[in-house]
């Protein structure tokens, strides 16, 4: 599984970012999840995201302009596993 978070470095994605590694520790899947951060403006546009922080797992953007906690982040991911 991929995980992007897409983001120009401002703190709600820098925390979303925190909240995904979170959760992916909680699930005991870090051996198989990556978990990126993306600052690109030209490949936000690209998804189709024009409002940050986004999360995008295996190329589909899940969520677009909020800071999910860790627990929504967490169900999510096992509704994509």
């Amino acid at each position: 599984m991929k995980i992007e978070v897409l983001g120009p470095g401002c703190q709600r994605c820098e925390e979303l970012y925190a909240n995904v590694q979170a959760a992916v520790s909680n699930l005991g899947a870090s051996e198989s999840v990556e978990v990126k951060k993306v600052k690109d403006p030209q490949y936000f546009m690209k998804m189709g995201v024009f409002i940050t922080p986004a999360l995008v797992i295996d190329g589909r953007v899940l969520s677009v302009g909020k800071l999910l906690g860790v627990e929504e982040i967490a169900r999510l991911l096992r509704e994509n596993m």
